[in-house]
């Protein structure tokens, strides 16, 4: 079974619901693991609903512009924290294969 691990790597400003670290897991490329899940934002899933069936199925991140190299992923939430007073979270995704 193949899986996407999205880590929380960096939060800019004060983010009410992330930690850096937290973890958001999703099975088949769309199912949400709740016991391995830390924490999910209803906003910042806009963030990733683009990108999580491409990189589930392989596209390169580097190929799609979410990475300069590797097999990594990263994209932002959209709360522009310096005019919220929010916080930007930084996630970083990553595709496992398991079996």
């Amino acid at each position: 079974m193949s899986r996407l691990v999205i880590r929380i790597v960096e939060i800019k400003g004060s983010c009410p619901v992330y930690r850096v670290g937290d973890r958001i897991v999703l099975e088949d490329g769309y199912r949400l693991n709740l016991e391995e899940t830390d924490a999910l934002c209803f906003h910042s899933v806009a963030s990733l609903l683009p990108y999580h069936i491409a990189l589930y199925r392989g596209v390169k991140p580097a190929d799609i512009g979410l990475a300069r190299a590797g097999d990594k992923a990263y994209v932002q939430c959209l709360d522009p924290c310096e005019y919220t007073g929010g916080g930007t979270v930084v996630f970083e995704i990553e595709k496992q294969d398991g079996s």
